[in-house]
């Protein structure tokens, strides 16, 4: 966990922000699909994964039955790697088959949208969902690919020496969404 002095961290949604951000996303998901139990939410690593659990906790609030909700890693579908260099690949877990499924994809921010385009490629391997539907909690701008989200918490934009980080209480010990300053001088 990297700590960012407080001069360089912009408060974009406060903890009381991002769960009603949440509350939002999750009512606009369930009003844009046909069958609640035919929904299944694929995170992206990293912060995507987590982001997938709670929304599905709001789901499942919402709905009174589970959602099912897994991981699609895109790592080795990314035509980018050179440049973005590699982290510990997180191994899909797929909790049913996505054949005939509407499928969420979450993230916590899309940018260029290399990592959608990635994903949509993964996901082609395991299947053809009825529909895939992307989910991000800040959209920042800046894509290099014809890649837009369904449904986004916040639109932000950055620079692009700028990032945005998503902290969430059960792996941060906060909650809120924080634009980070990277100037480089």
């Amino acid at each position: 966990m990297t700590d960012f002095p407080r001069n360089d961290r912009v408060e974009i949604l406060s903890e009381k922000e991002l769960s009603r951000t949440l509350k939002r996303l999750a009512s606009q998901v369930l009003e844009a699909i046909s069958n609640s139990e035919s929904l299944l939410l694929l995170g992206i690593p990293t912060r995507g994964v987590h982001l997938s659990r709670v929304l599905a906790k709001e789901l499942e609030a919402i709905t009174g039955h589970s959602i099912a909700q897994g991981t699609l890693d895109p790592t080795f579908h990314r035509d980018d790697l050179v440049r973005v260099g590699t982290r510990m690949v997180e191994p899909t877990d797929l909790p049913a088959s996505v054949e005939g499924r509407e499928i969420l994809l979450v993230d916590d921010v899309i940018f260029t949208g290399r990592t959608v385009r990635a994903a949509l490629e993964a996901l082609q391997v395991w299947g053809r969902p009825q529909r895939v539907m992307l989910l991000v909690m800040v959209d920042r701008g800046h894509r290099e690919l014809p890649v837009q989200p369904d449904f986004y918490g916040r639109k932000v934009p950055t620079r692009r020496t700028e990032s945005i980080e998503l902290r969430l209480r059960d792996i941060d010990e906060e909650e809120g969404v924080y634009l980070i300053k990277n100037e480089t001088s």
